[in-house]
């Protein structure tokens, strides 16, 4: 069985994404940071989707404690589906934060940048062992990284960063046979951010070619498809999943 690891799969599109992996049939290790009730929903709602999941704790903003996780995670693949191997990794964990650039803190700016980029380049480097031959990688990143969004300057320039370092996970992996691509969200109906009033989803729809903004399943869906081996000549993209944003 395949097993994958998706980082914030307690709410939004990483929960989406576990509920898709595994209606695929794959095993899914989910993290969260910080609300255990929704992680332990979480693991009920995969079990009633007929899926199989661990949930384990994580803030991806803290690099000292990859190796823990890693050895956490090796021994939840040991204990639970009786394998040493895991062949998908999901950094999906994040948030958002709306402020100008004329008044960004630099407490915020690093806090962004250790989530968003720093997070993901250390945790996919901790977790490298463990990905099979064949494994994929998908980087969650944003349509604010093509389409300049007054506010989430910081935000949008990691997420930047990460499109850039997906590349690089494929050209540097590609002789393990370890694809990486990354998912460009666009509106979508999330908690990030603080969510969306009914002024904001009007603007967002008006902004999208068809006219609605995103679900997280539909989002979540375009993950597990990348995690299976159903796309596996597809590698080094950003693909964006946005209904036509701002086009």
């Amino acid at each position: 069985m395949s097993v994958i690891v998706i980082t914030g799969g307690s709410r939004g599109i990483g929960a989406a994404a576990a509920i898709a992996c595994a209606q695929r049939g794959m095993g899914v290790i989910f993290t969260y940071n910080s609300n255990r009730a929704a992680a332990d929903a979480m693991v009920e709602r995969i079990a009633a989707a007929g899926g199989k999941a661990v949930v384990l704790a994580l803030d991806v903003a803290d690099v000292s404690r990859f190796a823990a996780f890693r050895a956490t995670v090796q021994q939840a693949l040991r204990d639970t589906w009786d394998t040493d191997a895991l062949h998908g990794l999901v950094n999906n964990a994040g948030y958002g934060l709306f402020n100008p650039l004329a008044d960004v803190t630099e407490e915020q700016f690093d806090s962004l940048f250790n989530v968003h980029l720093k997070g993901p380049f250390f945790l996919t480097q901790a977790l490298l062992p463990l990905l099979a031959p064949g494994a994929a990688i998908v980087n969650l990143t944003s349509a604010t990284t093509r389409v300049a969004t007054a506010g989430v300057a910081p935000y949008a320039a990691f997420k930047g960063g990460l499109e850039v370092l997906t590349r690089y996970m494929a050209k540097e992996f590609g002789e393990r046979r370890i694809r990486a691509n990354a998912v460009s969200p666009g509106a979508i109906r999330t908690e990030l951010g603080g969510g969306l009033n009914d002024e904001f989803e009007a603007l967002l729809a008006a902004q999208t070619a068809l006219g609605r903004v995103g679900e997280p399943e539909e989002v979540g869906n375009i993950i597990a498809m990348l995690l299976s081996d159903e796309s596996g000549w597809i590698n080094a993209q950003s693909i964006e999943v946005g209904g036509g944003y701002q086009i």
